[in-house]
């Protein structure tokens, strides 16, 4: 029978980690019954190999936690500042004195009647400064328009032309006329815009005389072409280089589809001339002033007057 004071066997022992495994080995391996080594583990096993904790290695003595260390970083003196500051005052002063100069110089080139004349037409490429809606006065920019659509009109004309006479020179017409078709269009495009179209414009910008009497010159000698054109006989020129009525007549003959080339083309000349016609008589009574210039400042001030309300 079990003694009063014996210790209950099913207690939890106290184990120390630190101690040694093989007296912790032993001591947890005698039985209170008997007081022989009791080993829980199995017969084949190895105790345990002696382990113990490595201590952390030292840190080294230049590692430091400071957060609030400060950097050095290098600032601009005082004295650098106010060079600085000189510079840009310098700068700013000779920026105002050019801005002041070239204002100079436009006021000065405005009395003198020369307009600085920005490229601006083709958009795609522009060639030349056309701006009807801001330099042309409001009572003229109608005016202003069919002239430019006379002009736009007789590129139309000498394009087809050179069109229709490529189409005979296939048929066998013969190369000379597709030659002179050639100079009508890079002589009469440019032309009629330097010689009465550029004038026109500038004369209604300017309220100028001179350039009033320059267009009318060179418009009518314009007119004479158109009209030319549109007839057409062999003389002068070679009669079927233009798409007139009489080489019209001529080719339909021989040729059914050169023939409506060369009537299309005749009818482009008829619009164009009479266009052209119109433009200068109304041009004209402008000019001389015939009451017709108090009536268009009176129809632009009602189409103003309209689009406002």
């Amino acid at each position: 029978m079990a003694g009063r004071y014996d210790s209950n066997p099913f207690d939890e022992e106290e184990v120390n980690p630190f101690a040694d495994p093989t007296i912790r080995a032993k001591t947890s391996g005698q039985s209170n019954y008997g007081g022989g080594p009791f080993y829980t583990t199995h017969p084949g096993s190895v105790p345990a190999a002696n382990s113990r904790l490595s201590p952390l290695p030292p840190e080294p003595a230049d590692f430091s936690y400071d957060r609030g260390a400060t950097i050095d970083i290098p600032l601009d003196t005082t004295k650098d500042l106010k060079k600085k500051e000189k510079e840009l005052q310098s700068k700013e002063a000779e920026l105002k004195k050019r801005e002041q100069e070239l204002k100079r110089r436009e006021d000065a080139a405005a009395r003198a009647g020369i307009v600085i004349e920005e490229k601006n037409w083709p958009a795609f490429f522009p060639i030349i400064h056309h701006d009807i809606a801001n330099d042309i006065p409001i009572h003229l920019q109608r005016l202003q328009y069919f002239a430019f659509a006379s002009l736009l009109g007789l590129v139309i004309c000498l394009l087809w032309n050179l069109i229709s006479t490529t189409a005979a020179w296939i048929r066998g017409e013969g190369v000379k006329i597709w030659f002179l078709a050639i100079i009508y269009f890079i002589s009469g495009v440019p032309g009629g815009y330097v010689l009465w179209y550029r004038p026109l414009y500038r004369a209604m910008r300017t309220e100028s005389a001179l350039r009033y009497g320059w267009f009318f010159l060179f418009y009518a000698i314009h007119i004479g072409f158109c009209i030319f054109a549109a007839v057409a006989p062999p003389i002068i020129f070679k009669g079927k280089s233009l798409t007139g009525i009489l080489p019209a007549i001529d080719v339909i003959g021989d040729h059914v589809i050169i023939g409506i080339f060369y009537f299309i083309g005749f009818g482009f000349f008829c619009v164009e001339s009479l266009l052209s016609v119109w433009v200068i008589q109304q041009v004209y009574m402008y000019f001389r002033g015939s009451g017709k210039a108090a009536e268009m400042k009176r129809d632009a001030a009602r189409g103003a007057m309209r689009a406002a309300l």
